[in-house]
């Protein structure tokens, strides 16, 4: 193609990396000849934050993507003339993005200029260049992002591990891992590992990896009947918990307690029979013969099946610790276990009385139990949550060439196809409206409160409701909803959360290395000494058994525990271990508006109108699909709160303004009924009705007096949307409605305030909804009209000057909160909302946001506390080693303090 016949390059939004249309009054700006965007809230957000001009926002707003180093170091290099282009294409499980020109071209012409010497060889040769171009092409697919799901990963260890697993297969460009979110990002050339492979690969050492379109298959029966899209989304965010793991633990723990009877009736009292031999107890010192030496290395067997049961999943961890060179808590506890296990092992087959496998059951089972109850604990927060559908569509109705009308699949649709949405459906995949005109909610996907009207040639966005008429749309070239980028984008940045709670690991990894050198010269001091080989070595292990912190491996899952079962009881739910320490660090909170600190839905906030016209217009509305004729059909229809005689005792209905509304609604009966763009019409009672927005009236010749004019006009701003009811030609009332704000908002806002928290409102509705919150003291800015892009790069650029959590409620909002430090979702909100944040306020009450900062404070504290409490247990043991006083007796009894300790303090009430 020739350069002056191609299409010029697309205007990006400077802020948020949108595609900016032809301007337009309002929607393109140009700031000092250097940034454009794609509305006014993008412009106001830039200026406002003034971010870096030089960065490449377009490009950081998009899903992340593999690092130009790794890029370089997979794809060969840069292409010196710069025609090879990098991009990102399409969406779904997979984002391809473009590579490196290919060779085979250069190639063939290689072969074709060394062929010249003759006809036989260049026909070969071409021959040869041929074959090799067509397969080139055949393998010539770009690389593509897959994500995984991986039960069984639980620390910071378990991300390096499996990024290391994957980055080790051909074909893959590079892997993160979270263990926060259980997720594994990878980009990889499909022609050398297939996503199937990857899920192969990754499923190992006690791992189960999971594609994204693998939940379809695992959804519980409640599950069916919704979209796949909505059974995905909820499948995946749900911890899958591993029941065999469970059955296992419970099974081991049963026996294990068989194994400790003969403990506590013959050993411990002959432990304690050594220490003092009087009375009764003189009787057990001779437990210890070659009968009972034998019995013990019964034990060796027995308790060698108990730890493979329980431990198995506490000695991977630590295995792949040891794999990756980076000590954690599930060493330290594996150390313990493994130390106690191979000192008594070597005592039996010695005659040596103390044998510790009493301590090998116990701290399996301990850590273990631990570790489950952790698990539990936040597939118990998961289960709080409602399980809405996300609202994405699988299937759309084609209009075929010979005007016929064809279900296929959202995947089969290609630009230019015309489709048919009607009234009350989702609008499946983004395009034009082809014809006619109709009434969208694109609430879900933009955050805009009020639905909009569309004529022939405005674009539509997928996901969004169609509330009012028929929608004929034909698609364009994007091949996808705005939905689905959305969830793309969720799963991009998810992926990339880490955990931050890695302090215990980190002092683990401290001690390891003083641990293993102090007890390798344990077992030199004791050969120096002229010790025998046996004795060197329960030299040794002695240290590894009165040295190791095991009680961290039951402290951390301890504290994370019972801090989330404590929020939970408050309403607060908590979906990784993380986020009380994030929450502390925060300095900034983003609210969104609509639905979080207002309702999310239309309410009849006042009226002045006659109180037949008032009812006349519920029984209209009731007919109407909007949701502003929701909120009047609720009040004034048929069952209507301003209409049902159960909430009275008489038949006069109460209006929001504290006038009466008039006879039952059920007296008017409707006939002729209309639905227009803006409006609705019909014969109530006689008289002809008019129901809808002031232009309407004008454009049907109706009477507009300047009195209703001016109470429509007033009644605008704060989201406020005025509906004009007449009769008979002229309009004789307005009614008013909105979305409310949430009862304590503004208390809410103070409280957060008093703690030096800096907060922002962020909407994609008008800058008149936003003009309470503006106002109010605590708010330090109130940025509308801003898109989802633009509530994510808003989100970032907040970033750069601290920490940042996003509260919000619906679709639009759950990339936003994926990318701040800290998502906090209503717990009415959508599934992908859920999916993307890391805490949820269950009963939607913004009150309870405060108490999650009360929650973070304390459950600090707890942390702190276990973590201390966790080495008594070797302030116990090392003393009565040095005293020579240690035995299985007294290890045990050590164990049992330690364990008490932290079990204490942990099931104390978080919050006073």
């Amino acid at each position: 193609m020739a350069e002056d016949d191609q299409a010029p390059a697309a205007t990006i939004c400077s802020l948020c990396g949108r595609e900016v249309d032809e301007p337009s009054p309002g929607e393109k700006a140009t700031l000092e000849d250097e940034a454009t965007f794609c509305s006014p809230g993008c412009r106001r957000v830039w200026e406002t934050l003034e971010p870096d001009p030089s960065a490449d926002l377009a490009v950081e707003s998009g899903p992340p993507g593999p690092s130009s180093e790794a890029r370089d170091e997979h794809l060969g290099p840069a292409d010196p003339d710069g025609e090879a282009e990098e991009s990102l294409e399409g969406v779904g499980s997979n984002v391809a993005y473009g590579g490196g020109p290919d060779d085979a071209a250069g190639d063939a012409t290689a072969g074709a200029n060394e062929a010249a010497s003759g006809d036989v060889s260049e026909t070969k040769a071409v021959a040869e260049a041929d074959a090799e171009t067509e397969a080139d092409e055949q393998d010539d697919r770009p690389p593509i992002r897959t994500h995984l799901r991986v039960d069984g990963m639980h620390t910071a260890t378990c991300e390096a591990y499996l990024e290391s697993v994957a980055t080790d297969l051909d074909g893959v460009l590079e892997a993160e891992a979270s263990y926060v979110t259980e997720s594994v990002r990878v980009d990889h050339d499909p022609a050398t590992v297939s996503p199937a492979d990857l899920r192969d690969a990754l499923s190992i050492t006690g791992y189960t990896a999971y594609l994204r379109e693998d939940a379809g298959s695992q959804i519980q029966a409640d599950q069916i009947g919704k979209s796949r899209r909505s059974r995905e989304m909820s499948g995946v965010r749900k911890r899958r918990t591993d029941d065999m793991r469970q059955v296992r633990y419970v099974l081991g723990v049963v026996f294990g307690s068989f194994l400790l009877l003969p403990y506590v009736v013959m050993l411990y009292p002959s432990y304690m029979a050594n220490m003092a031999p009087i009375g009764p107890l003189s009787s057990f010192q001779t437990i210890f013969t070659d009968g009972g030496i034998m019995f013990m290395r019964v034990y060796f067997v027995l308790t060698g099946i108990v730890l493979y049961v329980t431990g198995m999943p506490l000695l991977r961890g630590a295995y792949v610790s040891l794999k990756l060179r980076r000590p954690n808590t599930d060493l330290l506890a594996a150390m313990t276990i493994v130390g106690a296990y191979l000192y008594s092992s070597v005592a039996v087959f010695v005659t040596s009385p103390n044998v510790y496998f009493d301590l090998v059951l116990v701290v399996a089972s301990a850590v273990m139990g631990a570790i489950l109850y952790e698990s539990m604990a936040k597939q118990r927060a998961m289960d709080r949550l409602t399980e809405l559908t996300i609202s994405q569509v699988d299937s759309a109705r084609r209009y075929e060439t010979d005007g016929s009308v064809t279900d296929v699949d959202v995947a089969d649709l290609e630009a230019g196809d015309t489709v048919l949405v009607k009234q009350g459906e989702r609008i499946p995949i983004d395009g034009v409206l082809a014809e006619g005109t109709c009434t969208v909610d694109e609430a879900i996907v933009t955050g805009e409160s009020v639905p909009i009207a569309k004529d022939a040639g405005d674009e539509v966005v997928g996901g969004s409701i169609v509330t009012a008429d028929a929608a004929v749309i034909e698609v364009d070239d994007r091949g996808s909803s705005s939905l689905d980028r959305l969830t793309e984008t969720v799963w991009d940045l998810q992926t990339a959360v880490h955990g931050t709670q890695r302090r215990v690991d980190d002092l683990a990894g401290r001690l390891v290395r003083p641990l293993v050198g102090t007890t390798i010269a344990a077992g030199v001091v004791a050969l120096v000494l002229g010790r025998g080989p046996g004795e060197a070595t329960l030299w040794s292990l002695t240290v590894v058994l009165v040295g190791t912190p095991w009680l961290l491996g039951v402290a951390t899952p301890l504290s994370i525990a019972t801090n989330i079962e404590a929020a939970l009881e408050r309403g607060v739910v908590v979906f990784d271990e993380t986020v009380f320490e994030r929450l502390r660090a925060i300095d900034t909170i983003v609210f969104d508006k609509t639905g979080t600190l207002t309702r999310g839905e239309m309410t009849v906030l006042e009226a002045e109108a006659p109180v037949d016209l008032l009812s006349a217009a519920g029984a209209l509305e009731q007919r109407a699909s909007h949701p502003a004729a929701d909120a009047i059909a609720r009040t004034y229809g048929v069952g209507g709160s301003d209409s049902s005689d159960s909430d009275r005792g008489d038949d006069t209905a109460t209006r929001p303004d504290g006038g009466a509304a008039g006879e039952h609604a059920t007296a008017n009966r409707v006939s002729d009924f209309e639905s227009h763009g803006n409006a609705v019409e019909g014969t109530v009672g006689g008289s002809r009705v008019l129901v809808g927005h002031p232009d309407a009236f004008a454009d049907r010749g109706w009477t507009l007096g300047e009195d209703i004019e001016t109470r429509a006009s007033e009644a605008r701003g704060f989201g406020r949307l005025p509906v004009v009811i007449g009769r008979d030609g002229t309009a004789e009332g307005v009614i008013v409605v909105g979305d409310e704000p949430r009862p304590g908002w503004e208390e809410t806002l103070s409280g957060l305030e008093a703690r030096g928290i800096d907060v922002v409102v962020l909407t994609g509705d008008d800058p008149e909804a936003t003009d309470a919150f503006e106002a109010h003291p605590a708010v330090s800015h109130a940025f509308a009209g801003v898109p989802p892009e633009g509530k994510v790069a808003t989100v970032r650029h907040l970033r750069e000057r601290g920490r940042v959590a996003m509260v919000g409620d619906g679709t639009n909002d759950a990339p936003a909160l994926a990318e701040a430090d800290l998502g906090i979702s209503l717990g009415s909100g959508t599934d992908l909302a859920s999916d993307a944040s890391d805490l949820a306020i269950v009963e939607d009450d913004l009150a309870s946001i405060e108490t999650a900062f009360e929650l973070a404070a304390a459950a600090s504290k707890r942390v702190e506390q276990n973590e201390r409490l966790a080495f008594s247990y070797n302030v116990l043991t090392i003393p009565a080693a040095a005293a020579g006083l240690l035995n299985p007796l007294v290890a045990i009894l050590a164990s049992v303090v330690g364990l008490g300790l932290l079990g204490g303090n942990s099931l104390r009430s978080l919050l006073e």
